[in-house]
């Protein structure tokens, strides 16, 4: 097995490190977004000389991590640093700077973005303040782009990098009742003034997410809110930042990287039970605390990471309370039967998945919910991609720079896809299981493990290159957009 990772690392790193020419003779891409993730894939398309064209609404690139981005989009809050460590966040050819925390604050990571695409010289090929209005498939299979300047191109293919983080989702059904105080949804949050003044408020935070614990922490200081209290749904386990004098994912391998030798023969059963007994045994379990009880095994959600809720509970900053029952003018009534007074309420109840630029006709995610093949294509499409549409265990910048090189080796004919019907079966088993292993909520339906994910993609890159080499690496999508003139054909 260790052979077989070696083997493919060694394939996957063919990848030139350097940007080339936008090769004529390859298909030409739109990517929408500039985030994370779409930079990801303009660096490595870049790198592999296929040509694209990228559109970023923002000013600037880092999509969800600018603050107060000018694209609206952006859920960051003044606070936020990163739940994953510093080197598991990392492109695998680009590391953080050494001089950066553990958990580097959201101005550092922005910076961070930044000198990526300013060192493999992709800003000139971004086009900034520069929003996909609409696309749509052309009868003859091109993707007509629809920019938000009213200008419309067309391409070979189009591959979607426009986050999930960004559309808040509501409660549905809504709780009974009625709320008279200020309300604002997580995405909004900028610190305990804005967009809402909460000092010396009665809070309840609706939800138990990464942003829900980060912002109750935040609020329950004192001299800031006056009561703050944390209403959960249901049971999840809380995962410190560091254990044992470490970053919580000190042991785990990064994407880029041979999974350890724990993560590759150990079953995953057996790992989560010692990752439960060890936490425990240190941080605790979170009835300790007055939470409610897990009702599941540990990673079959999206962990919650905080270091201090339980320091905060423990000082009575923060006061759990169960799910809400009603709103009542004022007040809140809990399933408990309790009652508070509240004057504003933060919803942290995630996102929705969403493209405003298809009809939904053609495509949407109702309820989150979306079954593509390896998480990416559509099978009914050759030439629609979607990165970075997932939910990882770990750090998406790593996942989304997986998945551009897996499409890279595609869009130059390296690698070649399965049948169609054989691409539908995996879809809908990978689907199927990935949820049977996950809670049945709208914030699960697309999650992965990253190791597992991460295998599954090289090793079906190794089997598609052996169809491409078969096929005689017949490119998959016809370049039409972009043809090489007869003079440039001579020349090669």
């Amino acid at each position: 097995m260790a052979r077989v990772f070696r083997r493919l690392n060694k394939l996957w790193g063919t990848m030139p490190g350097t940007p080339r020419a936008p090769d004529p003779r390859l298909p030409k891409t739109c990517i929408i977004g500039a985030g994370s993730s779409g930079i990801a894939v303009a660096k490595v398309f870049s790198a592999f000389g296929i040509p694209f064209d990228c559109f970023e609404r923002s000013d600037r690139v880092g999509g969800n991590w600018v603050f107060k981005n000018t694209n609206g989009m952006s859920s960051t809050y003044r606070s936020l640093h990163i739940n994953t460590s510093r080197d598991k966040m990392a492109y695998s050819d680009f590391p953080m700077p050494r001089d950066f925390p553990d958990y580097p604050h959201h101005e550092q990571i922005a910076t961070y973005f930044d000198s990526y695409v300013d060192h493999f010289g992709i800003r000139e090929r971004i086009t900034f303040n520069t929003g996909v209005a609409r696309a749509e498939r052309t009868d003859d299979g091109l993707w007509r782009v629809m920019l938000e300047t009213g200008e419309q191109r067309l391409y070979d293919a189009l591959a979607v990098a426009n986050g999930h983080h960004w559309d808040p989702r509501l409660p549905e059904p809504m709780y009974p009742g009625a709320f008279a105080g200020k309300q604002i949804h997580s995405h909004s949050y900028i610190d305990p003034t804005e967009p809402v003044d909460c000092r010396g408020k009665n809070v309840l935070v609706v939800g138990f997410g990464n942003s829900a614990l980060d912002i109750a922490c935040e609020l329950g200081h004192k001299g800031v809110a006056k009561n703050v209290f944390l209403s959960q749904r249901r049971g999840y386990w809380v995962i410190p930042k560091y254990t044992a004098g470490e970053v919580l994912d000190t042991h785990i391998s990064h994407p880029a990287q041979d999974p350890s030798w724990v993560e590759r023969f150990v079953p995953p059963v057996l790992l989560r039970w010692y990752a439960e007994k060890q936490l425990e045994s240190t941080a605790g379990r979170p009835e300790q605390y007055g939470l409610k009880a897990p009702d599941h095994a540990l990673f079959s959600t999206h962990p919650a990471v905080s270091q201090e809720l339980f320091v905060r509970i423990g000082s009575g900053d923060v006061k759990p309370k169960p799910n809400v029952k009603e709103l009542r003018g004022d007040q809140v009534a809990f399933a408990d039967d309790s009652v508070e007074d509240i004057d504003v309420i933060i919803w942290c109840t995630g996102y929705k998945i969403s493209f405003p630029f298809f009809d939904e006709g053609f495509l949407s995610a109702p309820a989150n919910d979306i079954a593509l093949w390896k998480r990416m294509v559509d099978p009914r499409f050759s030439n629609l991609f979607f990165v970075a549409l997932v939910q990882p265990l770990c750090a998406m910048m790593p996942i989304a720079e997986e998945q551009a090189k897996f499409l890279a080796h595609y869009m130059t004919g390296h690698y070649a896809m399965p049948p169609v019907e054989v691409m539908n079966a995996e879809r809908i088993e990978m689907h199927v299981r990935s949820k049977a292993g996950y809670l049945a909520t709208p914030r699960h339906t697309i999650q992965i493990n990253c190791g597992e994910y991460t295998y599954d993609l090289r090793r079906e890159l190794g089997k598609g290159r052996k169809r491409a080499a078969a096929q005689g690496y017949v490119l998959p999508i016809e370049p039409r957009v972009i043809r090489p003139s007869p003079k440039q054909l001579a020349a090669e």
